[in-house]
């Protein structure tokens, strides 16, 4: 079973120190190389070129050829060492990774981004018959040429046969296509060979360390920012440290220690707080920021990071991103050289309370008469486009997710119970003066209510309300046990399918706001591309 503690983990976590080592000058790559010619060279045959059939053939991120090195050890008795397992996903992820380019449209994979509907190409049946049961971007983050698509055809087909009669297959010429469309399409949306890729590996790496401003958002417990420190342990790892400050007011402080790979997939640990947890940041191709999503064990729970280097002029985030005409409110502006004072545009005062090397705190007030919308936040030289809004009445309420899936868990069982965490994010009508249109302006997530029911008839026959979880006071919904439950009908499981109410407060009205969940049985086989 690939669980994620196993999966991610072993690239950044506790080997992370032995992992700095290896990758110390030269000896990783001869570490490396000794290493696939132990472990790999007696199946895979030596190319002309020197690389190794098949493995030379792909391209994939540092969880991509950890997949299948541990697929190797699985089906062919391959046997690897956690260390030599690091040495190898080091030295293929970067020689045979993928270029930022690349990888931008995925990074939801990558960072384990809960409730994500998929954006799939719809020409061709490759959405059809290769996302149904993995994820589109665990294909969109691997390159191969037509016939090395081919071959995962075949080992598809050789390994799951009953693939060619399930649905979505068995009403068309299931084999036919996949042997013969499929990877001509595939060779042309993620081929082996790329500009991007080509010129990845000529530009000049920057080195992280030194300081880091940065902000973010955690769902359900709100935003943050602060500033990391990273120092150079070795050849790409790094010593990390933070210090930031909740919405509130509240210090954070952590450290952690990470690893890059490709040139810029930032893997890292930390305990910020009390919590573990696991980083998945992407560096951009100058070196100058960075970002990504941080997450615990449950890799449901966690946040979004954005970072910049000292020196550099921006604003990163809010610690609320919103105020009421003629209301004040406090808020707390994060980012890299702020200047002494916060602009807001017309109609917006804000008078600074206290400031630091990496915020400002401001007392922000509203004319009754200021207009609704979207501001700029500016400070100095560094801005913030568009990320504060001005509002006189919410006008609607959406709970995001919009759709989203719990799993019942614990009561004995290893695997643990997997939430939801939702949030009530109020809008304003944009220039239509309709409600759920594209040009609604979004205020932000709010305070509220929490509540759920049943959704729909056989939902409400169940009882699922009753027996599927509870809903926290911030939106955190938390199943229930895992097991048959001798209380319901049929002595069935604590699933159901519920409809979740968000209520905001909006001075004496309240704007309601609806999500649907699906609470539904454990998953066993979680890997680190889903």
């Amino acid at each position: 079973m690939l669980k994620l503690d196993w999966g991610l983990r072993a690239l950044a976590g506790a080997g992370l120190l032995l992992w700095g080592s290896l990758a110390a000058g030269g000896a990783a790559a001869q570490d490396a190389e000794a290493v696939l010619k132990a472990r790999c060279a007696e199946c895979h045959e030596r190319l002309p070129d020197g690389g190794l059939n098949r493995i030379t053939n792909m391209r994939k991120t540092p969880e991509g050829w950890h997949m299948t090195i541990v697929r190797m050890d699985i089906m062919h008795g391959v046997k690897t060492s956690p260390e030599e397992q690091r040495a190898l996903v080091k030295f293929l992820a970067d020689r045979q990774g993928l270029a930022p380019e690349e990888t931008a449209s995925y990074r939801y994979i990558l960072e384990r981004t809960p409730n994500i509907v998929e954006d799939i190409p719809a020409d061709g049946d490759v959405g059809t018959l290769c996302a149904r049961c993995h994820s589109f971007a665990r294909i969109a983050l691997q390159r191969r040429e037509a016939n090395e698509w081919l071959k995962l055809a075949h080992f598809h087909l050789g390994q799951w046969p009953t693939a060619e009669y399930q649905a979505m297959s068995r009403d068309r010429r299931w084999w036919e296509i996949v042997s013969t469309e499929t990877p001509k399409q595939l060779g042309q949306m993620f081929p082996l060979k790329t500009k991007a890729w080509g010129d990845w590996l000529k530009q000049p790496k920057a080195p992280l360390d030194g300081t880091w401003r940065v902000a973010g958002h955690r769902p359900g417990v709100g935003s943050y920012g602060g500033t990391m420190v990273v120092k150079k342990t070795g050849q790409d790892t790094y010593a990390v440290s933070y210090d930031l400050m909740t919405a509130d007011g509240k210090p954070l402080k952590g450290a952690g220690e990470s690893i890059v790979y490709t040139g810029y997939e930032w893997r890292g640990t930390a305990k910020l707080g009390n919590e573990e947890v696991s980083e998945v940041f992407a560096v951009s191709k100058d070196g100058k920021s960075m970002r990504g999503r941080w997450f615990l064990d449950v890799s449901e729970i966690g946040g979004t990071m954005t970072a910049v280097r000292d020196g550099s002029t921006a604003v990163l985030g809010m610690s609320r991103p919103y105020v009421k005409a003629g209301e004040t409110a406090r808020v707390t502006v994060w980012g890299a050289g702020l200047g002494p004072s916060i602009d807001l545009g017309r109609g917006v005062t804000a008078q600074v309370v206290a400031k630091g090397a990496d915020h400002v705190v401001v007392d922000v007030k509203a004319a009754p008469d200021a207009a609704p919308g979207l501001r700029d936040v500016t400070s100095g030289q560094a801005k913030g486009k568009g990320i504060f809004a001005v509002y006189r009445s919410v006008d609607t309420v959406r709970v995001e997710p919009a759709f989203a899936i719990a799993r019942v868990g614990g009561n004995g069982g290893k695997t643990p119970k997997i939430p939801a965490q939702f949030e009530a994010v109020g809008y304003i009508n944009g220039p239509d003066g309709k409600p759920g249109t594209d040009d609604d302006v979004r205020i932000g997530p709010m305070p509220a209510s929490w509540s759920f029911d049943n959704n729909g008839e056989v939902a409400q026959q169940m009882e699922d309300a009753k027996f599927a979880g509870a809903m926290e006071a911030n939106g955190l919904f938390m199943p229930a046990g895992a097991g048959p439950n001798p209380q319901r009908a049929y002595g069935t499981n604590n699933v159901g399918d519920l409809l979740i109410k968000a209520a905001v407060k909006d001075g004496g009205a309240t704007v309601e706001g609806e999500g649907r969940l699906i609470v539904t049985v454990q998953r066993w086989n979680d890997p680190p591309i889903r």
